[in-house]
């Protein structure tokens, strides 16, 4: 009797294990619709279904020239041609200049401050302080080096470049650089209508 219950037992294992492996093959081996192949599940005896109204095809990342997508592989070429130019590509306007500016708000400020001297609120808490963009070696140095440091961080600082993407880094380059503009300015190159407000500012004709 013990022998025939063995026996059993062992019928209802094998049983059990060639069922999990079929199971695991099924996930291997699924069906599935062939684009363009007939289905009677639609009325239009076609499986595959047109696409929801107002919906666009959209392909973006490293694979997307390789891929199927019909959009996304110019973002890729630009964030190539960006991440790879040795001085901002982009023409700086106020355009620019204002997302640089929000950019630079957001990740940059709290150590680096408002005026970029490295006096911001992070800073101040006890975080090692940045240099001063207003120091002639950060002045002089090229615009690469603000985009190379934003991308792989630079000491303590945190690498961006997952959260920053290339044309917004040279954003904030723009921006850093009109940061030290401000504090740098030839007075000379001003234009009449603000030279005429300085003047009149040193001699205290103007609030």
């Amino acid at each position: 009797m013990k022998q025939v219950a063995e026996i059993l037992l062992s019928c209802c294992v094998a049983a059990l294990l060639s069922g999990c492996e079929k199971a695991k093959q099924d996930m291997y081996d699924q069906p599935k619709y062939k684009p363009l192949s007939r289905s009677e599940l639609f009325a239009d005896g076609n499986s595959s279904r047109p696409l929801p109204q107002g919906s666009v095809p959209y392909s973006k990342g490293p694979f997307a020239g390789t891929s199927s997508g019909r959009e996304g592989t110019d973002e890729v070429t630009r964030d190539i041609a960006a991440g790879t130019a040795q001085t901002n590509p982009y023409p700086v306007t106020m355009q620019l200049l204002l997302r640089g500016r929000q950019r630079y708000e957001i990740y940059c400020m709290p150590c680096h401050s408002a005026v970029g001297d490295g006096d911001g609120f992070i800073a101040r808490r006890g975080f090692p302080h940045p240099p001063s963009y207003h120091d002639d070696r950060l002045r002089q140095a090229p615009d690469r080096h603000f985009f190379d440091v934003v991308t792989n961080g630079y000491g303590v600082m945190y690498p961006y470049a997952d959260r920053v993407d290339a044309p917004d880094r040279w954003a904030i380059v723009a921006y850093i650089r009109a940061l030290q503009l401000s504090q740098h300015a030839d007075v000379s190159k001003l234009p009449a209508d603000v030279l005429e407000h300085l003047k009149a500012a040193n001699t205290g004709g103007a609030q």
